[in-house]
């Protein structure tokens, strides 16, 4: 039985949710609101998605509500859909401050509802072919850098573009955060448009991240080196590399790579290259919300998960 969706927020983002809301074979598309009129109207006009002219009926006439609206307005978004009995996919960040989201943490629990935040990375295929490489990773480097765009400057670029990077950081580094250390410089924006931040974790771990929104090229990198391992993820390309270490064989073959460290143990080096299947990661996000609201299981990405990501994003711009 396919579930009703509603849509809050019919922007650039929020079209492509209806967009594949539309598509999709788990859920019945109802329809969207969107406080801009004219812009509402021009959507129901181009796609013929069906446009509630109040907030209400749609949340009414659903069983979910898909938040796709500014941030500032997705805590009140939340409650009205939660205190309705409606499960809610909330796009990251998952609110503006980390007291909004413990309380519809809360309130979802509560009502035994389902929640799930958009960090639609950790959809992506590149990160899902090697996830489960990952394992005990003891330094990370992200860059993720976008060339200027005036959309999403109205928050720093940690919540705008970092967020992304805290929230894989965060679901692969099996620790508590010890410290963080973080500098951001506005260059175009009144907030913060590049930003560097290092965080230290209590199993010893050191993440550190790069993020800018005035660069000259778009890069979404992701390096992760652990015993006997790297790995690397190009969250733009898709692609992804595993290199590995072995002690070395005692007959080494004429094409083996061997290292010889300082102590004289030799290791042999040797490339994986990760099977990746091509996927629309938001498509994949928003089922897979589907599959935890019918099979009654948690979903993927939890409104823990997007408070956690959120606390630490807040914590790097304070230092700033």
């Amino acid at each position: 039985m396919k579930l009703k969706a509603g849509v809050l927020g019919a922007g650039h983002l929020g079209k492509i949710h209806l967009k594949l809301l539309n598509q999709s074979e788990k859920y019945d598309l109802v329809g969207f609101y969107d406080p801009d009129e004219a812009r509402a109207e021009k959507v129901q006009k181009e796609f013929g998605y069906t446009y509630f002219n109040s907030i209400e009926r749609l949340i009414e006439s659903v069983d979910i509500v898909d938040i796709v609206t500014p941030t500032l307005s997705h805590y009140n978004s939340a409650i009205k859909a939660i205190t309705k009995g409606k499960h809610v996919f909330i796009e990251k960040p998952i609110t503006s401050s980390v007291e909004e989201a413990e309380h519809i943490r809360l309130l979802v629990n509560e009502n035994n509802l389902r929640g799930q935040v958009g960090h639609v990375e950790r959809f992506n295929p590149a990160f899902i072919a090697v996830k489960n490489e990952i394992s005990s990773p003891m330094f990370i480097e992200t860059h993720r850098l976008s060339e200027f765009n005036p959309r999403g400057t109205d928050v720093p670029v940690v919540l705008d573009l970092m967020i992304h990077d805290i929230d894989i950081i965060l679901s692969v580094v099996n620790s508590q955060v010890k410290n963080i250390s973080a500098s951001g410089v506005s260059v175009i924006s009144e907030t913060p448009d590049i930003a560097n931040a290092r965080i230290e974790f209590e199993n010893g771990c050191i993440a550190n991240l790069t993020a800018s929104r005035i660069s000259m090229k778009n890069m979404r990198k992701s390096r992760f080196f652990q015993k006997d391992a790297y790995i690397s993820v190009d969250f733009l390309k898709k692609e992804a590399e595993v290199v590995k270490m072995k002690n070395a064989p005692k007959y080494p073959g004429d094409f083996d790579m061997i290292l010889k460290n300082a102590e004289g143990v030799s290791k042999q080096i040797y490339f994986e290259s990760p099977k990746i299947s091509p996927n629309n990661a938001i498509l994949d996000e928003l089922e897979s919300f589907s599959d935890a609201i019918t099979n009654k299981t948690k979903p993927i990405v939890t409104l823990k998960d997007g408070a956690n990501a959120l606390r630490v994003a807040h914590q790097i711009i304070d230092c700033f």
